[in-house]
């Protein structure tokens, strides 16, 4: 079920209003999922059918992106600040201590969750900020690509490149291993998403210092990596395991950055196993 809320959060300016999109569906243990930048919920529906099945599952449209609206004006987009958003959205949709899933930016804002004790596991796919900086500049500026690509084409060639496994390529390879496999209409969504994602250049922006550096004492974490992304290199999950010892690090095969899609099956077990 899609759906839109709105909530009051605080900031510098007072208290200001906010609206979430999300889909919901299932029932069991709520699990909410986090998408990375530039993408939307959707990123989630290969594995979806599958959660729902064992899970009350909320996947959200982060603040900027997908169908949310941006955050107000004097809002930041840092890791703190959009945890902290993620949490009302929670006490808003009455859900308590959710287990939590992102890929990239959403495994990022996931761990924060975790850290502050406000999840009852999280599941980290590809997560950013275990990067050095030459390893931070290389994703920023593949990601800068992939939003002026997308912002230079217009839509009929859009629509043109998703019917064909090379156009589909042309457009996510820099995501999936596997894009031949997305379908025609999620190639062009996801295009589109990443064009008009009004919380990009902030989010980016936000990131620039980030690093992951604490341990996430006392929450159980599963952090998964393809071991074919090309957009956060898989080294990094080492970093990530020496950072959270007690975190158990998953190899995906065969996945790119948004494992989702290349592989829902093997994605969708790490995912309860790491909730149950």
């Amino acid at each position: 079920m899609a759906a839109e809320i709105s909530f009051s959060i605080k900031s510098p300016r007072g208290s200001r209003t906010l609206s979430v999109a999300y889909e919901r569906s299932g029932a069991g243990e709520p699990l909410l999922l986090l998408h990375g930048i530039g993408h939307h919920w959707q990123a989630w529906e290969p594995v979806l059918g599958i959660l729902a099945a064992e899970r009350d599952v909320i996947a959200v449209d982060l603040p900027g992106f997908g169908t949310s609206p941006a955050l107000p004006d004097g809002v930041s987009y840092d890791l703190t600040t959009v945890g902290s958003v993620l949490g009302s959205l929670c006490e808003e949709l009455k859900v308590e201590r959710p287990h939590v899933v992102g890929n990239s930016l959403g495994g990022l804002l996931a761990l924060e969750l975790g850290r502050e004790k406000l999840v009852r596991s999280v599941t980290a796919l590809s997560p950013a900020g275990f990067w050095t900086e030459a390893e931070r500049r290389y994703a920023f500026m593949t990601l800068r690509a992939m939003r002026l690509g997308a912002r230079s084409m217009p839509l009929p060639l859009i629509e043109r490149l998703s019917r064909t496994a090379a156009g589909r390529a042309a457009l996510t390879s820099s995501i999936y291993a596997r894009p031949g496999r997305r379908s025609p209409e999620a190639a062009v969504a996801e295009t589109l998403a990443l064009r008009d994602a009004t919380g990009f250049h902030q989010t980016l922006a936000a990131g620039r210092y980030v690093l992951f550096t604490d341990d996430v004492p006392d929450v159980p974490v599963t952090i998964g990596w393809g071991t074919k992304d090309r957009l956060l290199l898989r080294r990094q999950g080492i970093r990530a395991k020496q950072a959270i010892p007690g975190a158990r690090l998953v190899r995906l095969p065969g996945c790119g950055h948004v494992p989702m899609n290349d592989d829902p099956a093997l994605v969708a077990r790490v995912i309860l196993d790491g909730s149950r």
